[in-house]
């Protein structure tokens, strides 16, 4: 069985391909659909008899699909007109019923034998007598096809992926400005939250004397920090970088990029939960909406 050649460069999990030829009398078609998947899981849909083909079909189709639920369906039909034959034991009663029918009629014509060829049931389709070697040259012939099926799935999924890395580039691109953004927003977070505490207390000292004044600073100074999201803007960098060395590796990055996607997402969630102004806020509601593009996209990645 030819293998496909192998190409560099992202994959999708979708794609069709269809590949048919005629071998031994024998008209056959392959087609080929690819969806997203955990793993690789083909399902192999041949007509009867040939299922002594599947196990080759699946070792090629493993060397060269990591991922995504493949359904192969392979139909087959003659390519000519069925051959015609005579069903001697139906012949032979006809025969017998219409002779005796003229013999009993004065003047009768005998039977003529186009008109006995013609009744229901006395020519019926001829079994096609197996040459040798023909099983063998059609089951060739479909294993053939299979690869070269197999070969168009490989390049249609690879074309899917060349359109679905510009749009992952895209939304990285998108989540780089809004982090920038957030990061601006995010300087004078601390200092902010810090004089905000400083004045509520301040307020609550003149309302109830003798609050231990060092120690509500300690307090205050603590709470400040803890809204400091400096921590979570490096690591989106960090994750952004990683992400676009992904890209540039280009095959079978799906799992990876998955799990870094939840990373992305859990310190979008954080700088949320940490913001202090509205202005904040709005950027990492923003940064989380292209967060969960991001994720739909990679989902379609082998």
């Amino acid at each position: 069985m030819t293998a496909p050649a192998a190409s560099a460069g992202l994959a999708s999990m979708t794609g069709f391909a269809r590949t048919e030829g005629v071998a031994e009398g024998l008209a056959w078609a392959w087609e080929l659909r690819s969806v997203n998947g955990r793993g690789l899981e083909l399902r192999l849909r041949l007509p009867p008899g040939l299922d002594a083909l599947e196990p080759a079909l699946r070792e090629v189709a493993g060397k060269h699909l990591r991922r995504g639920n493949v359904t192969a369906n392979l139909t087959v039909k003659r390519d000519d007109q069925p051959r015609l034959a005579p069903d001697p034991a139906a012949l032979e009663q006809v025969l017998v019923l219409a002779t005796a029918l003229a013999a009993r009629i004065p003047g009768a014509p005998a039977p003529r034998a186009e008109a006995l060829l013609a009744l229901p049931g006395v020519l019926r389709p001829a079994a096609a007598a197996e040459e040798d070697g023909a099983a063998g040259t059609r089951e060739a012939a479909y294993r053939q096809g299979f690869a070269a099926a197999l070969a168009a799935l490989v390049i249609a999924r690879r074309g899917e992926g060349a359109r679905l890395a510009l749009t992952l580039r895209r939304l990285l691109d998108e989540i780089a400005a809004l982090r920038a953004t957030a990061g601006i927003q995010a300087a004078d977070q601390p200092a902010a939250q810090r004089a905000r505490m400083l004045e509520s207390v301040q307020a609550l000292l003149a309302e109830v004397p003798g609050l231990p004044e060092e120690r509500i600073a300690q307090e205050v100074a603590l709470l400040a920090s803890r809204s400091d999201v400096r921590e979570e803007l490096d690591r989106l960098d960090a994750h952004l970088h990683a992400a676009n060395a992904l890209l540039a590796e280009d095959t079978a990055i799906g799992r990876r990029f998955d799990f870094l996607v939840q990373e992305f997402n859990r310190e979008a969630n954080t700088l949320c939960s940490k913001s202090a102004s509205v202005a904040l806020t709005a950027t990492g509601l923003k940064l989380k909406a292209a967060i969960e593009q991001l994720r739909e996209q990679v989902q379609n990645i082998e």
